[in-house]
């Protein structure tokens, strides 16, 4: 790794449907070596259906506490049902239990 080395952030999907997450980052002078190298940390045993590769210094930091605390509390708008959806399916599999589709529900 080179000092021009640039820092560029992997997002990744494990699974189609599933929201992106921060996967970690690599260091690479352009876009062609950083994709090589995301490819092969992030997707080379099939974890990823899908790599976002972003150049650090493009994302926008917002770390503004009045903007991201606002007065009012509206904790109960936080979406949370894709995660879950996705543990029950793993937990019903584990259990061997049938499927909702499957059992007629």
């Amino acid at each position: 790794m080179g000092s021009k080395d640039r820092v560029w952030e992997v997002f990744r999907q494990e699974a189609e449907g599933d929201p992106m997450i921060h996967g970690g980052s690599v260091k690479a002078p352009d876009e062609e070596l950083a994709t090589h190298y995301a490819r092969e940390f992030y997707g080379r045993r099939q974890e990823s259906q899908r790599l976002w590769i972003v150049p650090r210094d493009a994302i926008t930091e917002l770390d503004d506490p009045d903007l991201l605390k606002p007065p009012f509390d509206r904790s109960f708008k936080r979406p949370g049902g894709f995660l879950i959806k996705h543990k029950l399916e793993a937990a019903r599999e584990r259990a061997g239990s049938p499927q909702l589709d499957e059992a007629g529900e």
